[in-house]
């Protein structure tokens, strides 16, 4: 039986990763909006067990609705589904779990008011970030 993974999914303005590793957020930890929204970024923060590191894992990344469909804008899913693999560090004590993030930039969205939800699916695990489209003027 393999380890559960870890994630915390935030929604922030802007976020870039650099070449150690570590994520620079901007504006993190929002979740209410309006419609157009502005451009933003979805950061994935993910702890990868010892006993998956070197191997590919799913990761699917989608915008849903209040009810789990996925947004379509200009017939296109709003997402990325990609393969992760993450390697063990020489001399990573046995056990430790190894972090690895990615963000996702995403520019102006045309959302219908309501309660939306970036649902990442991690090898079949399920983590998410909420937010809330405000109607114009409220």
């Amino acid at each position: 039986m393999t380890s559960p993974l870890d994630a915390t999914v935030l929604l922030c303005d802007a976020a870039v990763a650099d070449m150690s590793g570590k994520m620079h957020m901007l504006g993190a930890g929002w979740s209410v909006t309006s419609s157009p929204t502005a451009p933003a970024a979805v950061v994935v923060l993910l702890k990868v067990p010892w006993d998956r590191a070197n191997t590919k894992l799913r990761i699917a990344l989608t915008l849903v609705d209040a009810d789990g469909r996925p947004v379509v804008i200009e017939d296109q899913t709003v997402g990325i589904e990609r393969f992760l693999e993450v390697g063990r560090p020489p001399g990573l004590e046995h056990g430790v779990p190894i972090d690895t993030s990615f963000t996702l930039s995403v520019g102006p969205m045309p959302l219908v008011p309501g309660r939306y939800r970036w649902l990442l699916d991690a090898a079949g695990q399920q983590f998410s970030a909420g937010f809330t489209v405000m109607a114009p003027g409220a």
